[in-house]
């Protein structure tokens, strides 16, 4: 095993609230290693180094040893606990795994080929039902990840479980189905119609007609009605001479 998957860390004499507390102010956290039917071995670990490996998520899905004194104990890391607030970590649990060790544990989908899928090609998006899948697993054959392939998937098209390799020792805890890890679904895009031009109607159209006809006539009328007055007015003019 590389030296990258070793955590050094020291026996912790003492237990407790108080003594825990005291660890956090000099950037040590406690931890505890406990499973294999064997006593549990309290432990302290530097905080920077586990705020390195915590990053990694593949972290809590992958063997590493813990190294102390003299003695190397293989584990799996399998819990994590945080302040609710500040999000400062507070105590971390180690389970001791053997050669025939099995776990419970959730292993992220990595999908590949995502450039030779025709269906994403044509504007299809990848819709992703499951981002893990939780396997039980011998620790010595925990995956790292587990590969979707998209070569040749169209639109419709799906990903299920029994579509992923998986290795002898190591099977889905949902067992009772082909469960579905993504699909290709078509484009989501709406086509915004184009507004049409208001058209006339005939009816609108006799009724502007209607409208001219109508400011003629009372254009005439108002002609007539000048010229009547004139010729009123000439009228009197002439009586009066």
């Amino acid at each position: 095993m590389s030296q990258d998957s070793q955590i050094i860390a020291n026996k912790r004499e003492n237990s407790g609230t108080g003594s825990s507390r005291s660890l956090r102010l000099e950037k040590k956290i406690p931890g505890i290693i406990y499973g294999e039917k064997k006593d549990p071995i309290p432990v302290v670990l530097d905080e920077k180094t586990l705020r390195i490996k915590i990053k990694d998520p593949s972290f809590f899905s992958k063997q590493c040893e813990i190294k102390f004194n003299n003695e190397v104990i293989k584990v799996l890391p399998k819990d994590l606990q945080l302040h609710p607030v500040k999000e400062d970590i507070l105590h971390i649990d180690f389970l001791r795994v053997g050669e025939n060790t099995s776990v419970t544990l959730a292993v992220p989908v990595k999908f590949i080929n995502e450039n030779n899928c025709p269906g994403i090609k044509q504007g299809g998006v990848l819709n992703v039902v499951r981002r893990e899948v939780e396997l039980i697993t011998l620790v010595s054959k925990i995956p790292e990840s587990l590969e979707a392939n998209l070569d040749g998937l169209e639109i419709g098209d799906s990903i299920h479980i029994s579509s992923i390799s998986l290795e002898e020792g190591v099977k889905p805890t949902i067992s009772d189905r082909d469960f579905t890890i993504a699909t290709i679904a078509p484009p989501t895009v709406m086509k915004v119609e184009e507004e049409k031009p208001v058209e006339e109607t005939e009816d609108g159209a006799e009724g502007a007609e209607g409208a001219e006809e109508k400011q003629g006539s009372d254009e005439n009328k108002q002609e007539g009605t000048k010229e009547q007055s004139s010729d009123e007015k000439k009228s009197e003019d002439n009586e009066k001479k």
